[in-house]
């Protein structure tokens, strides 16, 4: 009765509702992996924003990498900021989803150390991607800032590639050990988006606290491919079920048809 299942056509089916099944599997784990890092990635953000304020040399040195529980992590400097090696970043948003650029400035703490601090966004120049844009001057002299403490932006992290021969004093990606090069000097890992002092002027506008409310669809999707994975089996049986009754059906009408008396 089931002697059609050795026939290449449902051999082939078969061979893809097993590769189908551990598959959907798989996507099925993976969804919950992205749900459980959302999840801790969301208690960390909130954690580090409910933290009181720490010298930022307390979490990070030159050459280091910051931590995943440093991540969003409030901290403070003394210095001052360097307007002559201010950079800005390409291809940056903001809340509107307008097109500018980031504006990184380098600090100089009160030992000679480095810190980049991403000052905010600001609208490019018009239509113009080359010109570097108008941005208002930090605050002059001896300055405490405070931001939260972000990692090194890569390719790899972000998906943005590092272009090179940019227009002069633009670049793609915050990268510590890259400004370190530019400029010559010690520069902690990672950096900072600031968050005081605030602006005199409208920009550059700060870049607005993560969201850490949503954890997204990843459990959602987890639980469909499981289903997916349940119902591909279930779907190969009742496949199965329906031809063999079809081939039945026809053999019974092809037995009746044989056994039928002939016409007068």
């Amino acid at each position: 009765m089931y002697r059609f299942l050795l026939s290449r056509q449902w051999v082939i089916l078969t061979l893809v509702v097993l590769a189908l099944i551990p598959t959907m599997i798989e996507l099925g784990f993976w969804q919950l992996h992205r749900h459980e890092r959302r999840v801790a990635l969301n208690n960390v953000i909130a954690e580090s924003l409910a933290a009181e304020p720490v010298p930022v040399e307390s979490l990070t040195a030159p050459g280091a990498e910051v931590k995943d529980a440093d991540l969003y992590r409030r901290v403070t400097a003394q210095g001052r900021f360097d307007t002559a090696d201010e950079v800005v970043v390409r291809r940056r948003t903001n809340a509107d989803d307008e097109v500018g650029y980031h504006v990184l400035t380098p600090f100089v703490l009160d030992d000679g150390k480095v810190l980049l601090v991403n000052r905010g966004w600001v609208p490019s120049d018009g239509l113009s991607q080359t010109a570097f844009p108008k941005i208002p001057a930090p605050p002059q002299g001896e300055t405490t800032v405070t931001g939260r403490l972000m990692p090194d932006q890569t390719t790899a992290e972000s998906g943005i590639k590092n272009v090179q021969g940019l227009p002069d004093r633009q670049i793609m990606l915050i990268n510590s050990d890259q400004e370190a090069k530019r400029l010559g000097e010690q520069v902690l890992g990672g950096y900072i988006e600031l968050t005081a002092p605030e602006p005199t002027g409208d920009t550059p506008e700060l870049i607005p606290a993560p969201d850490h409310d949503s954890i997204g669809n990843h459990m959602a999707y987890a639980i469909q491919w499981w289903l997916f994975a349940a119902g591909v089996p279930v779907g190969w049986v009742i496949l199965a079920r329906r031809e063999a009754r079809d081939r039945a059906q026809a053999a019974a009408e092809e037995r009746q048809e044989e056994t039928a008396p002939a016409p007068v």
